[in-house]
């Protein structure tokens, strides 16, 4: 199994947990929770680079650009897994 397939899945996971983490820390404040899309964008995007530069063989680019797209993209696919979560424990 490559190590490619598992980047974007892994990137969302760790950025889903971070933001929960980020929630408590903020009891659930208002304000937070408005920028949630963007926080979780914006880890992707430093995890994306991260692991560009310091593991390449995970992410599927040889573009830095491409690598930040495919974290901010991950990042918010965090957030809609959130909300499928939700909204089906309603």
């Amino acid at each position: 199994m490559s190590l490619e397939l598992i980047s974007i899945p892994a990137i969302a996971v760790v950025v889903y947990w971070v933001i929960n983490l980020l929630k408590y820390t903020f009891n659930n404040s208002e304000k937070f929770k408005r920028f949630i899309p963007l926080t979780a964008a914006l880890l992707g995007v430093i995890i994306g680079i991260i692991c560009f530069y310091s593991i390449p063989s995970i992410i599927p680019t040889d573009n830095v650009w491409v690598a930040l797209i495919l974290g901010g993209a991950s990042g918010l696919s965090a957030t809609g897994a959130n909300q499928v979560l939700k909204q089906l424990t309603k």
